[in-house]
């Protein structure tokens, strides 16, 4: 964590999908990562697209099997075998705790020196992303591994102090503040432009995200009773900014200008779906949608569904989880694979629409989910139900399913928001829903949570009960700082949950 050339040099490989001009020349030029020919401009974006790349890669794997959506066929019984079966130290080992841990680490560093850059230059739209996506990176890294480095991260501190979840969670809120400050402090006209692909220099935007990260946050510790005041304190803040939140059509999607190029394409689309020359994805052929999510969608008579999945003779079929043994209806062709356009007429499907698809980094629909939650906990004013019905509504837009669709949706007991006993539940079911195969980490976090929804166990888990509460340190991190992660106490995957899991 604390070699600063080699996090930077990784950095610029993760940065290899942006065609602008300005974007290729970092790559080009590894060796001056605070020159002056290399505008802050150029920096933002490929910070960007690092943490979009982590997040709807790797990220959303795991949350993807982890939380209730995949599982394989029996060409893919013997894959993925450490998320199926729970296994932390071999996920410590291996490629999916490492590269979560050191690809977070590297695209923090970048934020970190385009930060520093830009308060040299007074450039305050730039200082103000930067810290406002270090604030998501430090939450993350929380939710995954809970203590982490703070005050000494991203430093040349060779043993950076670890701190505890909860103290990160509340540094990471207040950098996550202080960035809201610099963008509502930006003198106009000094705010990007096109290198801004997210949002194209659009501060009240950022702003809207930044509180959305915040809420999210918030809505994290909402079963742990002594944050009560502090999660009250904290709305109060965000009341008084103003700004409110991502609304109705207001996704916050990374667009760096996909290529109909190898290694230029959208990755998510590359890595699950279809290769430059069309060719279905080793991924795609294996991996496959879980029978309960599929008779999830079934209960409620789900318009999604049809854009989600392929069928066979008619019939969407899904796998279990952790299925250990080959049988005859979990082979390849007999169960459902993801839809994309070849799949569908030529028409975007739900999730793989184009090759140059935008990356989704939050999409609008969890945002209104976040606020109907907090709605109904009584945390905001509102109305608990006509958020929960808009998140639905930009869900189907998303998915591509027809804003005609959603009356007789909605009018279903299963679905209709007054007819629920417990609302709390609707809410997270929906959410979950909406989330599948996007923003998949967050299907994992919420059932930690709440329990929400209760999606069959892997059959291939360590015992009936046992579920993954947390990554394990990277080896890479106990071979290097070895003492600081002893001091946060025991990381078992199956035993030790993080700070707000309780």
């Amino acid at each position: 964590m604390n070699q600063f050339v080699k996090i930077f040099l990784s950095v610029l490989f993760l940065t290899t999908l942006v065609s602008c001009d300005e974007f290729l020349d970092v790559n080009q030029n590894p060796n001056s990562p605070g020159s002056a020919t290399l505008p802050l401009s150029s920096k933002l974006s490929a910070a960007l697209v690092a943490t979009v790349n982590l997040e709807t890669g790797t990220i959303n794997q795991v949350g993807a099997f982890w939380g209730g959506y995949w599982g394989t066929n029996n060409d893919g019984i013997n894959q993925f075998l450490d998320l199926k079966t729970f296994n932390g130290p071999e996920i410590r080992h291996q490629r999916d705790g490492i590269l979560i841990w050191e690809n977070t680490f590297n695209a923090m560093l970048y934020y970190k020196l385009i930060q520093q850059e830009a308060e040299l230059k007074d450039a305050r739209f730039y200082a103000g992303v930067s810290k406002i996506m270090l604030g998501w990176h430090f939450l993350r890294l929380v939710d995954i591994y809970n203590g982490v480095p703070f005050d000494d991260a991203l430093t040349n501190t060779l043993s950076p102090a670890y701190e505890d979840g909860k103290t990160v969670y509340e540094k990471a809120m207040a950098l996550i503040s202080a960035g809201i400050s610099d963008l509502k402090n930006t003198p106009a006209g000094s705010e990007a432009g096109a290198d801004d692909v997210v949002f194209k220099g659009n501060t009240l935007s950022w702003i809207k995200f930044a509180n959305t990260i915040k809420l999210r946050a918030l809505i994290r510790q909402s079963e742990v009773s002594s944050q009560s005041s502090y999660i009250a304190s904290q709305i109060q803040l965000i009341q008084q900014e103003g700004s409110g939140f991502l609304g109705k059509g207001e996704s916050a999607l990374i667009q760096p200008g996909y290529l109909e190029t190898s290694g230029k394409l959208n990755p998510f689309w590359e890595n699950y779906y279809r290769n430059l020359q069309g060719v279905s994805t080793s991924n795609r052929e294996m991996i496959r949608p879980t029978v309960y999510l599929i008779d999830q969608y079934k209960l409620r008579n789900d318009p999604r569904l049809a854009n989600l999945y392929t069928t066979v003779d008619g019939e969407y079929k899904g796998v279990l989880f952790g299925n250990p043994e080959t049988l005859p209806n979990f082979e390849r062709i007999a169960t459902s694979a993801f839809k994309g356009p070849l799949e569908n007429d030529g028409k975007p499907a739900a999730i793989f629409k184009r090759y140059n698809q935008p990356s989704v980094l939050m999409g609008s629909y969890e945002s209104l989910f976040l606020q109907a939650e907090a709605v109904q906990r009584g945390w905001l004013p509102g109305s608990a139900k006509g958020l929960y019905e808009q998140a639905i509504q930009d869900s189907f837009a998303y998915m591509e399913v027809p804003a005609s669709a959603f009356a007789a949706y909605n009018a279903q007991a299963t679905v209709n928001f007054d007819q629920a006993v417990d609302k709390i539940e609707r809410i997270i079911g929906q959410k979950w829903l909406a989330l599948n195969s996007i923003s998949s980490i967050e299907a994992w976090n919420d059932y930690r949570r709440t329990g929400f929804p209760d999606f069959p166990n892997s059959l291939n888990a360590p015992t009936p009960t046992s579920r993954p509460l947390r990554f394990m340190y990277p080896e890479s991190e106990r071979m290097t700082n070895n003492e600081q992660t002893n001091r946060m106490g025991s990381d078992e995957t199956l035993k030790d949950p993080v700070w707000w899991d309780q």
